[in-house]
């Protein structure tokens, strides 16, 4: 049988000549996935020669948080870079982008732009039609998507990482209410509505509230949209119009300005008080015992199994099913195992 020549391995990859003998003398210059596919073509082919076993470019990746200065984007952040650092930069080049959540059009942009000279992506964004514009450019140009922490529901994404926010809202509620004994009323403060982990934790905290705790009235639904001067300005509002305010969940960001309209209302440590993240300031609250419980979404897992995946998926061609193998567990801190 003739041996195949590299015009006619070009030919049937579609690529120039050029190209398949870069890759075939593993010179560089050619991206991952066309290397992936001229390699695969020449062993099928059975040419007899040496092939690279495994080419020299490191996936170029960028990962795109949020801009807003909370403990959580800053952790996640800085745990990417790790994790970047201990994978190594022959295998990995980690780019990380923090664009304000105020400036949807400005990600997309940022995202399509992206998409022209990145292997993947891994993104926090809301909902907005231009974010899904974007996405759906970067699957029409071959590059992976994977949305973390709250998820675009039908979006051309490969995967999503991140907690059940609706069970974690569900969590919230079923430990606010476990723990007040009599009768009264719920405050809760609630993140960006434009963010569906934000609905699905007020979604789950309502449902559970209806379902077993009747006795405790959920006034109306407090948007703080992360702004801190807004959430001070609902809290004193709402704490100076009611006597009878037993339990308080926040959803999103706020968490000093909570305590300060506490204390200003002589509610701190009155009040069964559930939150999100374990972070400085909630742990100071814990130890305070103003802050009944926080549930923490765990950043580190977030960044472990979104490279692992992405990686994964560009090395090995594996395509994820959309949640459960991003599925994070979060977990419950109160002041007994905080230290």
């Amino acid at each position: 049988m003739k041996a195949m020549t590299l015009a006619e391995l070009a030919k049937r990859v579609g690529v120039g000549v050029a190209t398949v003998d870069r890759v075939l003398n593993d010179r560089g210059g050619v991206s991952p996935a066309m290397t992936k596919k001229i390699l695969q073509a020449a062993r099928e082919a059975g040419l007899k020669r040496i092939l690279p076993e495994e080419h020299r470019h490191s996936w170029q990746v960028e990962v795109l948080l949020s801009g807003n200065g909370s403990f959580f984007f800053q952790q996640l952040a800085q745990d990417f870079a790790r994790l970047a650092d201990e994978i190594g930069y022959r295998r990995l080049r980690l780019h990380r982008t923090l664009i304000p959540e105020s400036a949807p059009e400005k990600l997309a942009a940022h995202i399509e732009a992206s998409s022209k000279k990145m292997d993947a992506l891994i993104v926090f964004a809301h909902e907005n039609p231009l974010i899904y514009e974007a996405l759906a450019a970067c699957k029409a140009r071959g590059v992976p998507v994977i949305t973390l922490v709250t998820d675009l529901p039908g979006a051309a994404r490969l995967c999503h990482v991140g907690i059940d926010q609706y069970r974690a809202g569900r969590t919230a509620g079923l430990m606010l209410g476990s723990m007040i004994a009599g009768t009264g009323d719920v405050v809760l403060v609630s993140g960006r509505a434009d963010y569906s982990a934000h609905r699905q934790r007020i979604e789950g905290f309502q449902a559970v509230l209806a379902e077993r705790f009747p006795q405790l009235r959920l006034r109306e639904i407090l948007a703080g949209q992360d702004e801190r001067e807004r959430i001070s300005r609902l809290l004193e509002k709402t704490l100076a119009g009611s006597q009878h305010i037993v339990g308080l969940y926040n959803t999103g960001m706020g968490n000093t300005q909570i305590d300060e309209a506490l204390a200003r209302h002589r509610l701190g440590g009155k009040v069964v008080y559930v939150t999100h993240e374990l972070y400085n300031t909630t742990r100071r609250l814990l130890e305070k015992r103003v802050l009944t419980l926080t549930l923490d979404q765990n950043t580190l897992r977030h960044a472990q199994l979104a490279l692992t995946l992405l990686l994964r998926h560009l090395e090995e061609g594996e395509l994820p099913e959309t949640y459960s193998p991003g599925k994070v567990d979060f977990m419950l801190f109160t002041q007994e195992n905080v230290a």
